[in-house]
């Protein structure tokens, strides 16, 4: 790529900043008496204070918040969720302080920091002025948004439910906004705002709609799959967390070939299926969901079993009835437990049976009618008559773990089984951050009920560790949150095999400490033999080192253990691709496929017509299935925009490229694990098109974010490469080299397999956009020896390349990956 133009940086008399708001303020607040005024506003700001979002951002240095007399004003700097995230807790909470009403709105703008008559640091701009006209159209427990952070949020797919749209509110000066209320669970005002009922607002009422987009941002693919129940690392869910092709669906095996594949699996094997809820109320659902996880929990403890994990079992929650022999196949077991819970008052009710799913017989029944108090008891029952029915060799230590009660307080129970819950299925359920911050808040307030809850300081760690690894808060404070939440554990269950799960992923995720991370794993797998993360856990340190058919092995293992979930599958065509293995790829995408929800098909489709790109050089499959894909359902055009993208720029088709940017989420120009923000794309458009002012204007903007992220993170490997080549692209020679020597010396090969080859990858690319010719095409001859991102397809289309076409020793280069 040619992207040389002169520095041309200049500085605004009042530098602007691009704040994501929060104004909230008190309801009625003129009416009460001063005393009961100063009462409020310091209730009030606890509440705030102690959210888990205000906690996060305030720890990061990413928050500033002014008073407004009735109320207060947040500003939050790194996504527009975090001030929609707050709103929705704070309302939360708001719910156990009924006297206290406020109304909330939201809204992304330019700030300036100004300095106030008190010397103090204060703000204004238009971003502070939209946001109070905003908040000023809603009445009490209303949470507005701003058309600008609606947008932002439904590149989100599951934020999608919870925006209607309001029409237009006008407000002072004849200004017309438009709005959307937001609402979910009983957490907001569903009802009109009296202004816009008043007609003061383009549409009538019965406009008011849920928005319908498309499914997810990047930066959510990049720890979808890790949240799961099998935690995936970000590297793959980018490339990977796509879907199959329309051509590939599961069809019921025939009765015959039912029974022949069960009877090949194991006798020692099972599945808890979710108990159904027969209660009234709905919040029940979360105490059915963990019985059915207490007797899984149980169950994955005993070494002679063979147990399937709560993330295959889940998608037989609801539905028709379960047909259990096709259920047992699907999921490579013999015996079936299913059952119903019913709380009532201080009672519950719980309903279980055990089906032999060869011969579709039920091997025993029971019914337990106990006090509300008694039910951890019940569910070691249950677990324990399972593996006496199945004859498994049990264990002293395996026999106390399961009856040992996780808790005495119910209360703590549900909030950690609500929270285990969105954790694991953060990926298709709520975006992404919501899910993990919402769940970290969850998990701190059953600490404060029970401090001696052991399993959820686990899940507290597991969701913190997540968000910094994920890249959505990769700060140290956010490490420390996990730090402080695996030594509550290791104090209250030491030599437990959650203590040194949790300890494995924080060593891997946290400080890429792979030698002591697997030394942890292989502790954590004699006590939790039946947990696929730990298998899935040893197979990305494996492939980090290199160690390609252990990290296959190793994958494979965790699939045994669950079979319906398609993102270990992934994982495994993922490594594939680092191989170059491109027949092996596409196989192990198609196993992915069989297993696929259909919800998922356009993207894995075109992830698997992606592969001809980089085998053969031919983005035609590519193009062609995307265009197929926009002409059945234009909507997915987000979810595919990233590939349509590299294909329209490896065609050469810039209107193409422009269709895709248009469509391209916020945190979409992520690079497997690399944080290119989206301006770095919107850069090598306008620069391929020939627009040097745009690109300038683009690249300018990308090396600013980059520079902040490497001012927090000086050591930041990922940082400082996007800081490079956004250097490399504005033609600072010096600069760009010496950071993209330094990331790749942070993070060399042999400390990590995969990113590591990124890295000297895009090592090759600032050189050979800063006119070091030789250089670039001495990493880029490491590069091509390495297992990693450089592909054949890549190096004959992509126009990143131009600088180095027509010298025979990159035409060799090329030549030495092609098909043979």
């Amino acid at each position: 790529m040619n992207a040389h133009p002169p520095p041309s940086e200049t500085k605004p008399d009042l530098p602007l900043e691009i704040a994501h708001l929060l104004l909230i303020d008190v309801v009625g607040y003129s009416k009460l008496l001063v005393n009961e005024q100063i009462e409020v506003l310091q209730e009030l700001n606890q509440i705030v204070r102690n959210t888990e979002c205000f906690r996060s951002a305030e720890a990061s240095g990413k928050l500033n918040r002014v008073a407004t007399g009735d109320g207060m004003a947040l500003l939050f700097f790194r996504s527009p969720e975090e001030p929609v995230r707050c709103a929705l807790e704070i309302s939360r909470t708001l719910q156990d302080h009924p006297h206290i009403q406020v109304r909330m709105g939201a809204h992304s703008g330019p700030v300036n920091r100004v300095t106030d008559v008190n010397d103090k640091t204060n703000f204004a701009g238009a971003g502070i002025n939209v946001a109070q006209r905003v908040l000023e159209c809603g009445d009490a427990g209303h949470i507005l948004l701003s058309g600008h952070v609606a947008d932002d949020l439904a590149e989100y797919r599951h934020w999608q439910p919870y925006l209607h749209d309001l029409g237009e509110c006008e407000v002072k000066h004849g200004l017309r906004l438009h709005l959307f209320n937001l609402y979910r669970d009983n957490l907001g005002n569903p009802q009109v705002p009296e202004k816009l009922k008043r007609g003061k607002r383009s549409k009538q009422a019965s406009a008011v709609r849920p928005i319908t987009f498309s499914r997810w941002p990047k930066i959510a693919l990049i720890v979808a799959l890790l949240v799961s129940a099998v935690a995936l690392v970000t590297s793959s869910l980018i490339f990977f967390n796509r879907a199959p092709p329309t051509t590939a669906t599961t069809a019921p095996a025939p009765e015959a070939k039912a029974a022949g594949a069960l009877a090949a699996i194991p006798k020692k094997s099972i599945a808890v299926l979710p108990f159904e809820n027969l209660s009234n109320e709905k919040e029940n659902a979360y105490f059915a969901d963990g019985v059915q996880d207490e007797i899984l929990t149980g169950l994955s403890r005993v070494a002679d079993l063979k147990v399937i994990s709560r993330t295959s079992v889940m998608q037989y929650k609801a539905g028709p009835r379960r047909n259990l022999r096709d259920v047992a196949t699907n999921l490579g077991v013999a015996h079936v437990l299913e059952g119903t819970v019913q709380r009532a008052g201080g009672r519950v009710r719980v309903n279980a049976q055990l089906i032999d799913a060869r011969t579709d017989s039920q091997l025993w029944a029971e019914r337990y009618d106990r006090d509300i108090a008694d039910v951890f008891g019940i569910e070691s029952e249950l677990a324990g008559k399972i593996v006496a029915q199945l004859q498994a060799k049990i264990s002293p230590s395996e026999k106390a773990a399961i009856e040992q009660k996780p808790t005495a307080d119910l209360a703590a129970h549900d909030l950690y089984v609500r929270a285990k819950t969105l954790i694991a299925t953060a990926v298709s359920n709520t975006p992404l951050q919501e899910s993990l911050f919402e769940a970290a808040g969850l998990l701190n307030q059953a600490i404060e009920r029970d401090p001696a809850f052991a399993l959820a300081y686990y899940q507290l760690a597991h969701a913190h560790d997540l968000i910094y690894f994920g890249g959505l808060d990769h700060t140290p404070a956010r490490l420390a949150m996990a730090d402080a939440a695996i030594q509550s554990l290791t104090r209250l269950l030491p030599n437990s095999g959650e203590a040194h799960l949790a300890l494995a992923k924080h060593l891997y995720w946290g400080y890429h400490d792979y030698d002591r991370a697997r030394r942890e794993l292989s502790l954590a797998q004699k006590s939790l033999p039946n947990d696929p993360l730990a298998f899935v856990l040893a197979g990305y340190i494996d492939r980090r080192q290199g160690r390609w058919a252990e990290s296959t092995k190793n994958l494979e293992r965790a699939v045994g253990l669950d079979p319906q979930n398609p993102h270990v599958l992934q994982q495994i065509a993922y490594s594939y691709y680092l191989l170059r293995r491109y027949a092996d790829q596409e196989r192990a995408l198609d196993r992915a496929i069989a297993v696929t929800p259909k919800e998922g098909e356009a993207t894995l489709g075109a992830s698997r017509a992606e592969v001809e790109l980089d085998w053969h050089a031919d983005a035609r499959p590519l193009l062609s299935t995307i265009e197929a894909i926009l002409n059945k359902d234009s909507h997915e055009a987000k979810n595919i925009a990233e590939l349509w993208l590299r294909g329209s720029l490896c065609k050469r088709d810039f209107d193409s490229a422009l269709r895709a940017l248009a469509a391209l989420p916020i945190a979409g120009c992520y690079q497997d694990a690399i944080p290119f923000p989206r301006a770095w794309c919107e850069g090598v458009v306008a620069q391929m098109r020939g627009d040097k002012a745009a690109a300038h204007a683009a690249f300018t903007i990308t090396r600013a974010e980059a520079a902040k992220l490497v001012a927090e993170q000086p050591d930041y490997p990922e940082g400082l490469c996007v800081l490079g080549m956004a250097d490399a692209a504005l033609g600072h020679k010096e600069d760009a080299i010496r950071e993209g020597r330094r990331a790749v010396e942070l993070l060399p090969v042999t400390k990590d397999s995969s990113v590591g080859a990124l890295l000297v990858k895009n090592f090759a690319l600032t050189y050979a956009w800063t006119g070091e010719k030789d250089l670039a095409l001495e990493q880029l001859t490491i590069a091509a020896k390495l297992p990693g991102f450089l592909s054949y397809g890549e190096l004959r289309l992509h126009p990143y390349w131009d600088p180095l076409r027509g010298d025979p020793r990159f035409e060799k280069i090329v030549a030495s990956l092609a098909p043979k």
